[in-house]
C-alpha cells in the first residue's frame, strides 16, 4: 500500500516545513499514486526513522532473568514489536560473543543466528547484527569469521572486557554478577577467566584475521571503550572507523578529528550522564564531538534523547535528530535511509511533540506500528 502523509511538520533537508510526504513503491517519493492510502498528521512531526546503531536490550527477552532462558524465535519476535513500536526501523542487535557461558557464549550466538532469518523476514524493523566479538574468545573466531563472510554480521565491534573483569575477581559482589549471568558457581567463573587470560598472547593474531575479514566483507568495523588515544590509533590501524563510548573526551575529540563518528548512549541522555560515571554524552553531542546516539539498553531511549536535546536549548530538532537517524546510518555506510528524500527507503515516524511518542511507524513504506486510536488518522 502507497501513502500520503498529511499536514504534518516534515524534516527534510536539514529543516522543518508544513506539507505531504508521500511514500510508494517503498520508498520516498515526489509524488504518491491516486489510490495511496492519506494519514492525518496535523499537530504531529513526520521525521526520519531511527538508526539504532548498538543496542541490547533483546538480551532482557532472551534471558529476562539470570538463568532463565527463553525460545530465541519468541524473543526476536518481541524485541522486533518493541523496536518499532519506539519507532526504530533499522535495528544492530548488539550481539556480545564472550567466552562467558550463557546467554553471552558460542551457542547463544549459534541459536541466535539460526533464527535470524525468520525473525527479519517477519519484522517491520530491519533486524541487523552488531557482533560485540571479545578479544580474549578464541575459541569462537572461526564461527564470527563464519558470521562475517556469509553476511550474518552487518558491524563488527572490537570489544576487549576480560582486563576489566580480571580487576574485580577479588570483589565477591561483581563476581556473583558475571557468574550469575554466565549460569556458573563463582569459584569456577574465577578459574575460567584466569584460563582465558593465560591465552592473551593470541588476542593479536586473532583480531587482526577479524579485520582481514571485515575488510574483505566491506562491512563496518568499530571500537568499543577506547581509554587513550593509543587505543583509538591501534583500532584505527584494524578499520575501526567508528568510535564507541569513548572513555575520555580527549579520545572522542582525536577520533573527530580524523572525520570518525563517535557514539555514545542514548539513556545517558535522557538520565544526565553515564550510569558508570563516565563522560556526559549531551554536552560532548552540542560541541560536535559526539554525532551518534545509540539505544545501548534502552530502546524508547532514543527518541526521548533527541527531544531531550532540543530542550536543553543548544541544538535544534533537526541537528538533535540527526543524532539518531542520518548520522547512524552514515555511520554504518547506509546511504539509503536516514533522511527523507525521493528514492530514500520510506522509513518514517510520526511523533506527537507533547508526550513526545511514535503516533505512528512507516518501515520500508508499510505501516508498521500504529498507536492506539490513531487510526481515526487513516483515510482510504
Amino acid at each position: 500500500m502507497d501513502w500520503i502523509v498529511s499536514d504534518g511538520a516534515v524534516l527534510r533537508d536539514g529543516a522543518m516545513a508544513q506539507g505531504a510526504l508521500a511514500l510508494a513503491d517503498g520508498v520516498v517519493a515526489d509524488r504518491a499514486p491516486a489510490d495511496a492510502a492519506r494519514f492525518d498528521a496535523a499537530g504531529l512531526l513526520v521525521l526520519p526513522g531511527l538508526v539504532d546503531i548498538h543496542g541490547d536490550a533483546h538480551e532482557r527477552q532472551l534471558q529476562p532473568r539470570p538463568g532463565v532462558d527463553l525460545p530465541v524465535r519468541l524473543a526476536l519476535r518481541d524485541s522486533a514489536a518493541q523496536l518499532v513500536a519506539a519507532g526504530i526501523t533499522t535495528a544492530y542487535l548488539g550481539v556480545t560473543l564472550s567466552w562467558e557461558p550463557g546467554l553471552r557464549s558460542l551457542p547463544a550466538w549459534r541459536a541466535l543466528k539460526a533464527a535470524l532469518p525468520a525473525a527479519r523476514a517477519q519484522a517491520a524493523t530491519d533486524l541487523r547484527v552488531h557482533l560485540r566479538f571479545e578479544a580474549d574468545n578464541l575459541d569462537a573466531l572461526e564461527d564470527a569469521l563464519a558470521g562475517i563472510a556469509d553476511g550474518s554480521v552487518h558491524l563488527l565491534g572490537f570489544n576487549d572486557h576480560t582486563p576489566g573483569i580480571l580487576k574485580k575477581l577479588s570483589d565477591p559482589v561483581q563476581v556473583a554478577k558475571y557468574a550469575g549471568r554466565a549460569g556458573l558457581p563463582a569459584e569456577d567463573f574465577v578459574a575460567l577467566a584466569r584460563s582465558v587470560a593465560a591465552r592473551r598472547h593470541e588476542v593479536p593474531a586473532a583480531r587482526e584475521r577479524l579485520a582481514t575479514a571485515a575488510r574483505r566483507a566491506g562491512i563496518p568495523v568499530l571500537s568499543h571503550d577506547d581509554a587513550t588515544l593509543e587505543d583509538r590509533a591501534h583500532y584505527r590501524a584494524h578499520g575501526a572507523t567508528i568510535c564507541e563510548f569513548p572513555m575520555a573526551e580527549a579520545v572522542g575529540v582525536a577520533a573527530r578529528a580524523a572525520g570518525e563518528h563517535v557514539v555514545m548512549g542514548a539513556p545517558n541522555v535522557v538520565r544526565g550522564g553515564s550510569h558508570l560515571g563516565w563522560a556526559s554524552a549531551a554536552p560532548l553531542a552540542e560541541r560536535g564531538i559526539v554525532t551518534v546516539l545509540a539505544s545501548d539498553y534502552v530502546w524508547p531511549a532514543m527518541l526521548e534523547a533527541a527531544f531531550a536535546m532540543v530542550k536543553r536549548g543548544v541544538l535544534g530538532l533537526p541537528a538533535a535528530w540527526a543524532l539518531v537517524s542520518a548520522n547512524p546510518a552514515e555511520a554504518c555506510g547506509l546511504a539509503d535511509r536516514g533522511r527523507l528524500a525521493p528514492g530514500l527507503r520510506g522509513d518514517v515516524v510520526v511523533v506527537d511533540p507533547a508526550v513526545p511518542a511514535p503516533v505512528a511507524v512507516f518501515a520500508a513504506g508499510r505501516l508498521g506500528w500504529l498507536a492506539p486510536g490513531a487510526a481515526v488518522r487513516i483515510r482510504a
